[in-house]
């Protein structure tokens, strides 16, 4: 099966979308739990949350990565950013049984796309992403870096990226104002 979630309900036919990649494609995981990222995004959330005025196409925060055995590694750059992400959001995981895969290459673990509108055979409701990822860690199917368990190097490497990251988003307004409120030693 694949799989790709979305927190928006009733979709029958996955259509693809221009990504970060400039490409149109549906993002697809042979995995269940590595999509469950994708039922929020933190830039999008803590916009809406504190009122920032945006029309534009939301940054997409893909706050993970992986272990050497492919197993998803979720990663928190600020102090309870699962939380603040997670908690409480809703959302659905589509499932189809077959694709046409695309030539595009992702260098993603078990991730596939298709440039193809793709209907959906099976929806499954999330009640509570944060529940589900914390679930997905206890069967050993994710793990979790947490903020607090970084390590100094860790801590100095996630400043030294979130700054370079913010210089590099000047046409990005509403990733900057994400990246000022998490991360408020960038204004200094």
């Amino acid at each position: 099966m694949y799989f790709h979630a979305s927190p928006i309900k009733g979709i029958e036919i996955l259509e693809p979308q221009i990504s970060n990649h400039g490409v149109p494609l549906i993002y697809f995981s042979e995995k269940r739990e590595n999509v469950l990222v994708y039922l929020s995004n933190a830039v999008e959330k803590y916009c809406k949350n504190t009122g920032f005025d945006y029309a534009g196409k939301w940054t997409k925060w893909g706050p993970y990565g992986f272990n050497k055995d492919g197993t998803q590694r979720i990663e928190e750059y600020y102090l309870n950013a699962l939380i603040d992400t997670y908690k409480g959001v809703s959302g659905y995981i589509y499932a189809v049984q077959a694709i046409k895969v695309s030539d595009f290459q992702l260098h993603i673990p078990d991730a596939v796309t298709s440039g193809d509108p793709t209907p959906v055979e099976y929806c499954e409701f999330v009640p509570d992403a944060y529940e589900a990822i914390l679930a997905a860690e206890k069967e050993g199917l994710i793990t979790i870096l947490r903020y607090k368990e970084r390590s100094k190097a860790q801590l100095e490497w996630v400043e030294r990226t979130i700054r370079e990251e913010y210089e590099n988003a000047v046409n990005q307004p509403e990733y900057r104002h994400f990246i000022e409120g998490k991360f408020p030693f960038v204004r200094l």
